[in-house]
């Protein structure tokens, strides 16, 4: 039987639980997954200090239109601990992978699968592997429930632009049946309570999204059932849309990827929550000898000739972006399709020309034209001999298994020509740049490029707390021009210090930069940090504030909706020092300048700050007595304070 035809019988309240509940709990007890037999069907729960986070909802899995969690009965339960640390390139210089686990051998028929739940102290995640004989190939699908309860907020877009659309705001109640939710789904319990709702390790197999069923629940929806998105019509063929359409097969045993529910009792928890890596692989010492830190891997900001200006795309223009990049201590330079047009003897001279200024070249590729193994190996090839640092690969515009799987081709042939990669016109980060840390950024979201995009100051302080939960979005941060629409020069700049990736690339051209007054500022910005704090009183859409430190440099940075606030921020998150401190903020008079001011702080101090609509504020701490200044010219200096 097929699953939709089930789904009006299952998408039932669950009675009280029964006595073979199985429970798994965090580390520190506070949160609490349930898995339990309702009506012979398998249901399951999640608690936060008591407080229901995700109800009694339906666990739904079918193999060959023959479901697996009806009529099921619980065997074996094997339980683990997981505790470790991690380097990391992100929020912070290192992970936290500490979970309690379980995996529950699961009998329906003749066939045995195991369910494994993990319970962190932020989160929980559960996944289905079902063993299966090589080269037999079998039909997958999902539609499991995460029940959300009522009075709860949701922040959501739909799957029309894939994951490059605007977030809207609802009650829960208020999500009609049939709307689509594209992950993570952030939302606010009642209480206060945050959570998301996301995937982890999609491998060798579809991509998840959500799928409202009017009940307050968002149903698991796999490829084959979501709409086609407008930009994978706009660019594939109808035969391309219509095998997008049909379910795809799995060879051998199936494992699901995670399904992950983050939670915090505030948005800093949430910000600096490290589940959806956690639940992948580590790196390959064979691919990357010293992980994250392998010498090849380089994050950092990009200079990029595209939404700016900067003369034609021609050799010369892009060796004087390189100078420029340069000149800011950045270290990567991004080129758009007129590359291809050139002769390896002008790309060459472009890359040597780049490396004299400590700046890599990256060049872009339509995925399409990378279907082909062959094709596609022998372009990696050709980048690496020409001595490209990464490439930024374009137009996925879908999830179906076929466009995963080139995912993870292109990943492991770029991990053996050690170059970086950049996914646009793609899919929601899935924890994989901890397999693949050649991965820098993803874009997934709807970027600077959206010159329609009218309300910047709500999408910009929406997007730290939902978009990025998932892991770095590629937004192309800092416009002085009209594409920042409603927002103020600071606000821009603050934005490279909140909306950051591993590869921070820059929309504005870097003369524009250079030109700014706060220019000084802008050059110490990472694109990496080693703490995170997000500050109250921050709320998603309304206001974003950020402390973050690189080695001993601190940088407050504030992004404000489009309302005004008036704001008192205390400097607790300082050590016991004195700090010289570099300020950029708004400018009375214009919201197309800003103000420059030198202070001096201590963590007693407190900041009054009095925001206007799209408004920002940027400051730079630094201990009076010298402190440890964030290095930014080469990869050495970076690694001191990593």
């Amino acid at each position: 039987m097929k699953i939709p035809a089930l789904l009006c019988t299952l998408l039932l309240t669950a009675k009280a639980f029964a006595a073979d509940t199985t429970l798994v709990a965090s580390p520190d007890g506070q949160i609490r997954f349930r898995l339990f037999p309702d009506h012979r069907q398998l249901y399951y729960s999640v608690t936060f200090r008591n407080t229901p986070v995700i109800e009694a909802s339906p666990m739904i899995l079918s193999v060959d239109d023959r479901l697996l969690t009806s009529d099921v009965k619980t065997g074996t339960i094997k339980r683990y601990t997981i505790n470790e640390r991690y380097p990391w390139n992100g929020v912070h210089a290192e992970a936290v992978n500490n979970c309690q686990g379980a995996a529950i051998a699961l009998q329906q028929g003749a066939t045995a699968c195991t369910l494994e739940v993990r319970v962190f102290n932020n989160g929980i995640a559960f996944r289905t592997v079902v063993p299966g004989a090589a080269g037999v190939s079998r039909v997958p699908d999902e539609a499991t429930v995460f029940n959300i309860p009522a009075g709860s907020e949701i922040w959501y877009h739909d799957l029309s632009m894939h994951y490059e659309s605007v977030y809207a705001k609802k009650e829960i109640t208020a999500l009609q049946a049939g709307e689509w939710v594209a992950p993570p789904a952030t939302f606010k319990l009642p209480q206060g309570v945050y959570a998301a709702v996301t995937e982890a390790d999609l491998v060798n197999y579809s991509g998840m999204a959500l799928e409202a069923n009017g009940k307050q629940g968002l149903v698991l929806r796999l490829a084959q059932h979501q709409p086609v998105s407008y930009p994978y019509k706009l660019r594939y063929s109808e035969e391309d849309v219509q095998r997008s359409l049909k379910p795809a097969s799995i060879s051998g045993t199936i494992t699901t990827p995670w399904r992950v529910v983050m939670i915090g009792a505030d948005l800093n928890t949430m910000v600096n929550n490290d589940i959806v890596h956690d639940l992948c692989p580590p790196p390959d010492p064979k691919l990357f000898p010293k992980g994250i830190h392998t010498d090849w891997i380089r994050p950092g900001r990009a200079v990029w000739k595209y939404l700016d200006g900067g003369g034609e795309g021609t050799p010369a223009v892009m060796k004087q972006f390189s100078a420029e990049a340069g000149a800011l201590g950045f270290e990567h330079n991004i080129l758009e399709g007129f590359w291809d047009k050139w002769t390896d003897d002008q790309i060459r001279d472009v890359v040597n020309d780049a490396k004299s200024h400590h700046v890599g070249i990256w060049v872009w590729k339509h995925s399409k034209a990378l279907r082909d193994k062959t094709t596609r190996q022998d372009f990696f090839r050709r980048c690496h001999e020409l001595g490209i640092t990464g490439v930024k690969i374009d137009f996925f515009d879908s999830e179906g298994k076929e466009v995963i799987d080139l995912y993870t081709a292109i990943l492991q042939e770029t991990a053996v020509y050690h170059l970086l990669t950049d996914f646009h016109g793609a899919n929601k980060p899935t924890g994989l740049s901890r397999t693949w840390p050649n991965e820098l950024t993803r874009e997934a979201v709807k970027g600077m490029e959206a010159s329609k995009l009218t309300d910047r100051a709500a999408h910009e302080t929406t997007l730290p707390f939902t978009r990025f939960l998932a892991g770095p979005a590629e937004y192309t941060v800092v416009h002085f021009g009209e594409r920042r629409k409603n927002t103020s020069w600071a606000h821009q700049i603050a934005s490279a210090a909140i909306l950051s990736a591993p590869l921070l690339t820059y929309a504005a051209q870097p003369q524009h930069i250079l030109d700014n007054p706060a220019n000084g500022l802008i050059k110490q910005i990472p694109s990496t940090w080693d703490e995170t704090i997000v500050l109250p009183p921050s709320e998603i859409g309304q206001l974003a504030i950020f402390a973050r430190r690189k080695g001993d440099t601190w940088f407050l940075a504030v992004m404000n909706g489009d309302a005004p606030q008036q704001l008192n921020i205390p400097l607790s998150f300082l050590k016991d020092a004195k700090y010289k401190v570099s300020v950029v903020k708004d400018s009375p008079d214009s919201t197309g300048t800003v103000k420059i001011e030198e202070a001096a702080y201590t963590q007693k101090d407190v900041i009054p700050l009095q925001l206007a609509p799209g408004g920002g504020y940027v400051a730079m701490f630094v201990t009076a007595s010298g402190g440890n200044v964030y290095s930014t010219h080469n990869t050495t200096a970076r690694r001191k304070d990593e």
